[in-house]
């Protein structure tokens, strides 16, 4: 539990005057005033807070509203009262073991004031329990900055990002950005990359989540691959330099950030069986859990579990040509039927190590007019270019943004 008092700086700061004898007891009283009305403008969450003591606890096991506010005799009907209050705005069974909270006091007569449920780093529920009973939300306001980060892949795109000093979550992005041109599966050593990206910030240090992509550039296998904003039809979409669209009919793989421990085969030696036979999928080895997605938008024609073979799973069929196969799910995402409908990266189940299986794997397969085809080597259409239209628009924005990565030193 941590404790703070706002005033007890001045209490030292007179006594360390008076020890000292150093100076009029006129100018020790200006100080100490000028001292009490810099701390008066202090406030947390937009209370003031220079008559406050605040003492922060963390969400334990067993603990709800009732049991929290207890421990400082806060009555019943009081408590009552804050969770009708508390209804339109924050389900109170929802307080989660290991948040913070806070319990800001009176300094005088240690009477609560206030109970405050940290959501999150910027989002927390306070409880007015001052005379006037009142629940509402209050969210930090968050400091936008542009960053720019650089690096070259050793082992993975997530630990580069981590080595360069930036937010780890900005390789989820750049792979949601690439997902059609680079298999992170398959992600080389060399290869590189510059981002220039914009970071939110809560109390001007604490990362919070990155808001946009400015632009990228990836060079992977000795090819460069360049990720430029651009709004048109009022979406805002990634185009290379010559305004082709990144997002294509189909991602380059189901999952995210794992491992292909089979590839497609037309006589692979059975791990089971052991016997020689035809392998047409690709196998990617992942965590029990790790969420499997649609590679494309399509309809759900099977979700079935067959004991000896693919143990729960779905066929997707995208279009008169192609459909996709997922097997050896643990569990099958929530609403996933025959006849449901599905965008591209919805996710439609969870890696598991159902049926005939030597460990938790994803097997996904791919056929296109009813023949097996190598994942790996699909090709895929663009979605639509940048208009004719807006080629000036887009050609002044492709511009800027390369000449801002081309100032980035790996």
């Amino acid at each position: 539990m941590k404790k703070f008092i706002l005033y007890s700086s001045v209490s030292l700061f007179a006594l360390t005057l008076c020890f000292n004898g150093c100076k009029k007891a006129e100018e020790t009283q200006e100080m100490v005033e000028e001292q009490v009305d810099s701390i008066s403008n202090k406030y947390y969450l937009d209370i003031p807070a220079d008559s406050l003591i605040i003492d922060e606890y963390q969400i334990k096991k067993g603990d709800n509203l009732a049991v929290i506010l207890s421990r400082f005799d806060i009555s019943a009907s009081k408590v009552d009262s804050l969770r009708i209050k508390s209804d339109s705005v924050f389900d109170i069974t929802k307080f989660k073991i290991g948040y913070n909270y806070s319990i800001l006091s009176d300094i005088n007569n240690q009477q609560v004031k206030y109970f405050v449920y940290a959501k999150s780093l910027r989002d927390h529920i306070v409880f007015d329990l001052r005379d006037t009973l009142n629940v509402y939300e209050y969210n930090k306001e968050l400091n936008i900055r542009t960053e720019k980060a650089s690096g070259e892949i050793t082992t993975s795109l997530w630990n580069a990002i981590r080595n360069s000093g930036n937010d780890i979550a900005l390789s989820d992005r750049l792979a949601d950005i690439y997902a059609w041109q680079i298999d992170f599966f398959g992600i080389g050593k060399g290869d590189n990359f510059k981002v220039i990206y914009d970071q939110a910030f809560i109390d001007d240090s604490v990362k919070t989540e990155i808001y946009g992509v400015r632009g990228a550039l990836f060079n992977h296998l000795g090819k460069s691959y360049y990720a430029i904003p651009f709004m048109q039809d009022s979406i805002v979409e990634y185009f290379d330099e010559n305004g082709e669209s990144l997002r294509k009919a189909f991602l380059k793989a189901p999952l995210k950030f794992s491992r292909i421990s089979s590839t497609f085969s037309n006589a692979r030696r059975h791990p089971i069986l052991k016997i020689v036979r035809p392998h047409h999928g690709v196998d990617y080895a992942a965590p029990i859990g790790t969420p499997v997605s649609s590679i494309g938008e399509g309809t759900v024609i099977k979700k079935a579990f067959q004991g000896g073979g693919a143990g729960n799973y779905i066929v997707i069929r995208h279009n008169s040509s192609y459909e996709t196969t997922y097997m050896h799910l643990s569990k099958f995402a929530k609403g996933m039927a025959v006849g449901k409908r599905v965008s591209q990266g919805e996710v439609i189940g969870y890696v598991g190590s159902t049926g005939s299986s030597t460990g938790p794997h994803l097997d996904f397969r791919v056929h296109f007019q009813g023949k097996p085809i190598n994942p790996l080597k699909m090709e895929s259409p663009p979605s639509l270019p940048v208009r004719e239209e807006l080629r000036d628009s887009f050609n002044i924005v492709k511009e800027q943004v390369i000449r801002e990565l081309n100032n980035i030193n790996l």
